[in-house]
């Protein structure tokens, strides 16, 4: 990567400057600490460490860069904020850079109360960034070049929407669900046919398909759900039968709890939810009718381990959509104080570790 010249502007991020500022979303300690070095005219000038344990990709690091430039300062005599970040030395790895545990990703040189109040904010942002963004490079590495698509949306709070999509998409994503999630690099939000249309065609996944081609065609590949009967492979053909090349793909979405239509010749064998026997299946019944340009889209309970069964298998599976797995597990983050008024002060074990892949950061 280019240094800098590919960093996200501190404006992309709509930060909350005002709380930000005023410790409103950091630990009560560091608030105080800030407070207490103050009023006693404390300010040692410190070098900040910042670090995780795992194998991973860094995301979020142009968000808590942006944090410490809106929030690094103080409120001066008159009660006016003083800014600090020109005072600070920051070196930061880029967005989507792979780490490795224990290596230093970013340091922070200053005046420590200038952003003592920031730690919170900055470390919580990296680790929930890199979270998603190491589980979508997961999925993505799993899917051989497949097509991943994020759809995981539904299953958290909407105001983590825009920077979870921005890690996904810099994780290797193709398409993110909603236009707060492709937002901060100018896109929109893609979707299928979802089964609540359908009900509202009284069930008729062919009429819903219809309308929603007719409208947006011309703006979207057009994938429709097609298991709202639980007969996907019959659904299939009949939506691109009606649909013809205004169809782009069907979207797979058993339950898991039931056992496709399409494979009731398999009796007590069969699998439930989406599996590889019902893509076959439903891949051989479009190519039958003459579909052989409708792509298959297989969602409902992915995460890295299936995708990497269905392509062990040779699925006939175009993309995926990966929904809640994306956003399990942890990727904490830890800052440390390891050096103060140029000589090494630092808890044991958590040694000042230069990384030469660092970049100033202007």
């Amino acid at each position: 990567m280019a240094p800098d010249l590919l960093r996200l502007d501190p404006a992309t991020f709509q930060l909350p400057v005002g709380r930000i500022r005023a410790g409103y979303y950091s630990d009560a300690y560091f608030n105080s600490t800030k407070e207490l070095l103050e009023a006693e005219d404390r300010h040692p000038q410190v070098l900040m460490q910042v670090f995780q344990k795992q194998d991973s990709l860094l995301g979020g690091v142009d968000e808590a860069i942006a944090v410490l430039k809106v929030g690094a300062g103080h409120v001066g005599l008159d009660g006016v904020w003083l800014p600090a970040w020109d005072d600070l030395v920051v070196h930061a790895l880029h967005e989507g850079d792979p780490i490795a545990p224990h290596e230093t990703v970013m340091t922070i040189e200053g005046d420590y109360t200038q952003f003592a109040h920031l730690e919170t904010v900055y470390l919580g942002t990296m680790a929930r960034r890199s979270l998603v963004m190491r589980n979508v490079r997961t999925v993505v590495d799993a899917a051989r070049g497949k097509t991943i698509l994020f759809f995981p949306a539904r299953h958290d709070h909407w105001l983590v929407q825009t920077g979870d999509g921005w890690a996904a998409h810099v994780a290797g994503a193709i398409g993110v669900s909603t236009d707060a999630q492709a937002s901060w690099w100018g896109g929109r939000g893609v979707g299928t046919v979802p089964h609540a249309l359908i009900a509202a065609f009284g069930g008729d996944t062919v009429a819903a398909s219809r309308a929603f081609a007719h409208r947006y065609r011309d703006t979207i590949n057009v994938t429709v759900l097609v298991d709202f009967d639980n007969d996907s492979a019959r659904t299939a053909v009949e939506v691109a039968d009606a649909l013809g090349d205004e169809l782009w793909g069907v979207r797979l979405d058993t339950s898991e709890s039931l056992v496709d239509v399409a494979l009731a010749d398999l009796g007590e064998d069969a699998p439930t939810g989406v599996n590889v026997e019902l893509a076959r299946r439903v891949r051989i019944a479009l190519d039958d009718a003459g579909h052989q340009r409708v792509k298959i889209v297989a969602s409902g309970g992915f995460d890295a381990a299936k995708i990497q069964q269905f392509e062990d298998a040779g699925a006939p599976v175009d993309a995926y959509g990966v929904g809640s797995s994306l956003l399990r597990g942890q990727n904490d983050f830890t800052a440390d104080i390891v050096r103060v008024d140029g000589a090494p002060i630092a808890k044991v074990g958590r040694e000042e570790r230069p990384n030469p892949r660092l970049v100033r950061v202007p």
